[in-house]
């Protein structure tokens, strides 16, 4: 009994160290730099952006849901959960956002442990530093299953 104990916690534990790989996949190192940018250093000087997440009549939404950065700019983004939901913000292109979103419907409760995705619960707060190093378009969605359909993506755009 005790030896089926074990091997059952060991395959959760491999499991959920599968699933704390971000939206780079196996090898997506934290200070790597990415097609939108790398980790910000927090002893440095940022921008602050205040991103509020929440839902109301069906829909969901991160407010501003457009954010405007030059290239080179680090920013703070503080996170405050307005909502009755956990939500996540996950930064990083559309393309890999939609690809990410696809895994966390397979495995919805899918932790991130990287410094481009916080999840908050309810009336909670966090933050990403985060320094934008090329010009673009980029994404960040909560992909929490069935939040980003209900409206909670948004666009930032690198000048």
């Amino acid at each position: 009994m005790k030896t089926a104990f074990k091997l059952a916690a060991i395959a959760v534990l491999f499991s959920a160290g599968s699933a704390l790989a971000g939206p780079g996949g196996a090898g997506h190192g934290h200070g790597d730099e990415t097609a939108y940018g790398k980790p910000g250093d927090p002893k440095k000087p940022a921008r602050i952006v205040q991103v509020a997440m929440a839902e109301k009549d069906g829909k969901m939404s991160f407010i501003p849901d457009r954010i405007e950065v030059r290239r080179g700019e680090q920013v703070r983004f503080q996170l405050r959960n307005n909502g009755e939901l956990d939500h996540e913000l996950v930064l990083a292109t559309l393309e890999e956002n939609l690809k990410h979103a696809v895994e966390m419907q397979k495995n919805p409760d899918m932790e991130h442990d990287d410094p481009n995705a916080k999840r908050l619960a309810p009336k909670k707060t966090g933050e990403i530093v985060w320094a934008f190093t090329k010009v673009g378009e980029f994404d960040f969605s909560c992909l929490i299953p069935g939040h980003r359909e209900a409206g909670m993506t948004g666009k930032i755009i690198v000048k």
